[in-house]
């Protein structure tokens, strides 16, 4: 169950309240899980008991995505808007400098974070921001098409499509390794997730001008790929090591683009070791 919190943002435009969707559990440090694009924070649910075994987890919807509401008018949707939101809501709970992790544009934003100083570590799965002009367009291209997808089928069909392993590689096999993991609701509701994505044109609008080019030094950062993500190519957390050589990068063999349903244990161990 989602709770929501509100909080003041100064932007260029004026001071805006933004409002977030957030779930948390456990005992330890504050640790936060950030989402990808269309996604919501149910992404980290296959990890979230054994992270809060010890830690203090806050799995946040981004503003315009799962429960959270659209940003709004005059804050846009890319990283020098969002990333301050996301300080803004750490202050907000009376967080200081928590643990991170990311996964896609969730690992892109924190990342920032880490860049910002205002985590303790980074555990950035497939994040975004490494690519080439050429993987940029196919990655906007196929998110596109997912979303078009989702909103063309009717609930019925989704419903349908998700009760059976193939239905759920027809909707999921693109971020996921093991598309047939995941549970027929889980698949309903992230399928919901995407089509309802009030964030989704904003986001993507902005990603066509976001590359991190910028080291994170003095905290302890982690880039974990996925061996099988068909979306962010791994090749891309080659070029991450060589812009932050500090980090530690790490590959996930049976995972695909979001690798907390493919292999929980491992992403679970990536983001404890990085935070110890």
């Amino acid at each position: 169950m989602a709770d929501t919190i509100s909080f003041d943002v100064d932007s260029p435009a004026g001071r805006r309240t933004v409002e977030v969707a957030y779930e948390r559990t456990g005992a330890g440090e504050p640790l936060v899980l950030l989402h990808g694009i269309g996604h919501h924070r149910q992404a980290w649910d296959p990890v979230l008991h054994i992270l809060a075994a010890e830690r203090d987890v806050i799995a946040v919807d981004l503003p315009g995505f799962g429960a959270s509401t659209p940003l709004p008018d005059g804050l846009s949707y890319d990283v020098r808007t969002v990333v301050p939101v996301l300080a803004s809501f750490f202050d907000a709970l009376g967080l200081v400098r928590p643990h991170v992790a990311g996964n896609s544009l969730g690992g892109l934003l924190a990342l920032e974070l880490g860049r910002e100083n205002r985590v303790r570590s980074v555990s950035a799965f497939s994040p975004a921001g490494f690519w080439t002009g050429c993987e940029r367009r196919y990655a906007f291209g196929v998110l596109r098409a997912m979303r078009r997808a989702a909103l063309a089928m009717p609930l019925p069909l989704i419903t349908r499509l998700s009760r059976s392993a193939a239905g759920r590689t027809v909707l999921t096999s693109t971020i996921y390794a093991q598309p047939g993991r995941r549970s027929p609701d889980a698949v309903v509701a992230e399928t919901f997730a995407l089509r309802e994505a009030t964030g989704f044109d904003g986001t993507l609008e902005a990603g066509r001008f976001t590359a991190f080019t910028d080291d994170v030094p003095g905290i302890p950062v982690t880039v974990a790929w996925g061996g099988k993500d068909l979306l962010l190519p791994r090749r891309q957390g080659i070029r991450a090591k060589s812009v932050i050589p500090g980090a530690r990068l790490v590959r996930l063999p049976r995972c695909g683009h979001v690798p907390m349903s493919d292999d929980p244990a491992a992403v679970a161990r990536v983001v404890l070791d990085t935070s110890r």
